[in-house]
């Protein structure tokens, strides 16, 4: 199954801002993409342009329509907390081996495309009430773009991802050092002791805004 998931060494760290980027570029080489963001929480129905479905959409250069809402996130929850926790502020449940079946299954349907599934939160957050994003990716078993900020402490929540994802014997392609608005430490620094310390590469610096967007081919180039 060809696809790649998209997951954070904690939540805002940028992966949606990565993952719409990256798709921007994979379909500029012509590669065929599709893209997944199965469970979204803090979704308001009523404005979600720029919710993380609705970036994934307009980087796919289709509508924001109900329909194709639906066909990218089928379980969204209003409340901005880990999935399980705002379900059940709804009265209903996740359940991650569902989610992963649905994401397989629609994985399997384009065999043609690179499908791109974004996480919820981070590596460990919680899925529902006895799994996390960790058991997730593992169930679906793409290997995997990892992204980080730069805030102060974002060295080690990210070494830590790291680890935790070997540990599952996933494969990881590459991480993305997503600027932080409230950076704690230099960012090539930070990108830099992360390369080192995980032993990794590539290891690639996203500065923030829209104005150098030159690493976005550099993690294509990793992912295709």
């Amino acid at each position: 199954m060809p696809a790649l998931f998209v997951a954070g060494a904690g939540t805002d760290v940028g992966k949606t801002f990565v993952g719409a980027q990256l798709i921007r570029a994979l379909i500029g080489r012509g590669v065929a993409v599709e893209a997944l963001k199965p469970v979204v929480s803090g979704f308001d129905p009523d404005d979600w342009a720029l919710s993380d479905p609705g970036q994934l959409l307009a980087a796919l250069g289709r509508p924001l329509t109900a329909e194709t809402l639906q066909a990218i996130s089928p379980w969204r929850y209003a409340a901005p907390l880990s999935p399980d926790m705002a379900a059940r502020l709804e009265g209903r449940a996740v359940d991650c081996a569902a989610t992963i079946a649905w994401c397989r299954a629609r994985i399997a349907a384009r065999p043609e495309a690179l499908t791109l599934v974004e996480g919820a939160g981070g590596v460990m957050s919680p899925v529902d009430e006895a799994t996390t994003g960790l058991d997730l990716m593992a169930g679906i078993g793409a290997p995997l773009v990892l992204v980080g900020g730069s805030y102060l402490g974002a060295i080690s929540h990210v070494l830590t991802a790291i680890e935790a994802v070997r540990a599952r014997g996933l494969t990881l392609k590459a991480v993305v050092v997503s600027e932080s608005e409230a950076a704690g430490a230099p960012l090539d620094e930070t990108v830099a002791a992360i390369g080192r310390l995980a032993r990794l590469s590539p290891v690639i610096a996203a500065p923030r805004g829209m104005a150098d967007l030159g690493w976005r081919e550099a993690l294509a180039d990793a992912v295709n």
